[in-house]
């Protein structure tokens, strides 16, 4: 077949790529392998025909050895398929910054191709047909949720959702309620009468939506119709008085509404906390330009999931590669400061035994579901 192939092609260089074979549900899969220039072997092949006895034997043996080495250069490398969010937003960008850490940490041994989605939801579905080392973010709840075919997955129920994993904890979704120093809003009541901005179809509009109906304030507050994007300008032109956003701290744009138009953001009490039915998260003082307090907040988790598709070996060494590198993304991007072992409490499945077996030689403390 390389003969017949190779043969064909009219060209002095030509690039070999070794793809998956795999077994079914590719549980031994032949990852996908570096790109090799391999001139000589097609000038083998090509003359193959035209040779005879020992000389075609020994020219077979050449073609056969230089394909091995190929699959063995393919064995070396370990390739993750990541499927992260949409490509504006912060969880796109952290997973890109996970791939730079991965290929770096593992001297380019794992190499992590970022994918773009649509959302949580979407990353666990795909679970459903993704094979391989297929590595998903979503908030662990979800997966209670779909193992369960509750809410959104009603009626979606698969055995496929029981095969997922947890390997380890991302920057969590952090609720900021942002006010300007113009508003004078210091606390929830203080919103009464004045124009807040939710944004449209994101976890952080429905759960600001849900936060003013539990506060007391659901119709006691203009809801402006302005996209999130252009939430900086309209509080810095007075549109606004206020702006609600999920993303892990420090978010840039109140980063931007902090420096620019002096915004603070708003501190929820116990009863809140409580309230939301949400984890209880403190974003430190200094976070934000004018911050000198903590803030308490609300978050939801977010972890880093895979399948039982996924060796051992391979889990393993992702999970320390990303501890190990933590420190060096923390430099590049401060929401990574905020991920430690504690928030492995978070994570409401079986973690994957690869990943366990690196939280057991660190010391970290697991729970008996885990």
């Amino acid at each position: 077949p390389a003969h017949a192939i190779l043969s064909t092609l009219q060209i002095r260089k030509i690039q070999v790529q070794v793809t998956a074979v795999a077994s079914p549900r590719n549980q031994y899969p032949i990852r996908k392998g570096q790109f090799l220039f391999v001139e000589a072997i097609r000038l083998i092949c090509i003359n193959l025909s035209q040779m005879e006895g020992k000389m075609k034997i020994h020219n077979l043996f050449v073609v056969l050895f230089a394909l091995f080495g190929l699959v063995s250069a393919a064995n070396a490398e370990t390739r993750i398929t990541y499927k992260s969010a949409k490509s504006t937003s912060s969880y796109y960008q952290m997973a890109v910054e996970i791939a730079e850490a991965m290929k770096a940490g593992s001297s380019g041994d794992i190499i992590v191709t970022v994918e773009e989605s649509q959302g949580s939801v979407q990353n666990v579905m795909e679970a459903i047909g993704r094979t391989n080392n297929y590595v998903f973010t979503t908030p662990p709840v979800l997966i209670k949720l779909a193992r369960g075919g509750k809410a959104m997955f009603k009626d979606k129920g698969n055995p496929r959702f029981d095969e997922v994993r947890a390997l380890f904890p991302i920057p969590s979704l952090t609720m900021h309620f942002v006010m300007s120093e113009a508003s004078g809003v210091t606390d929830f009541a203080g919103m009464e009468g004045k124009t807040i901005l939710l944004g449209k179809g994101s976890f952080g509009a429905r759960e600001g939506a849900n936060y003013l109906k539990l506060f007391g304030l659901e119709g006691k507050v203009t809801l402006a119709e302005v996209e999130l994007s252009n939430a900086v300008p309209a509080l810095k032109n007075g549109q606004i008085d206020g702006f609600v956003t999920a993303g892990s701290y420090p978010a840039p744009n109140v980063i931007e509404a902090a420096a620019s138009a002096g915004a603070t953001v708003v501190s929820l009490n116990d009863e809140q906390v409580k309230a939301s039915k949400r984890t209880r998260l403190v974003i430190p003082a200094g976070t934000y330009a004018g911050q000198t307090s903590d803030v308490v907040t609300t978050s939801l988790p977010v972890v880093a999931f895979t399948t039982t598709d996924m060796d051992d070996e391979t889990a393993y060494q992702l999970t320390k590669t990303y501890w190990e590198n933590k420190a060096k993304l923390g430099e590049a991007a401060k929401w990574w400061d905020g991920v430690s072992l504690e928030m492995l409490e978070n994570i409401l499945t079986d973690i994957h035994p690869g990943a366990k077996r690196y939280y057991q030689e660190a010391g970290a403390s697991l729970a008996a579901h885990h």
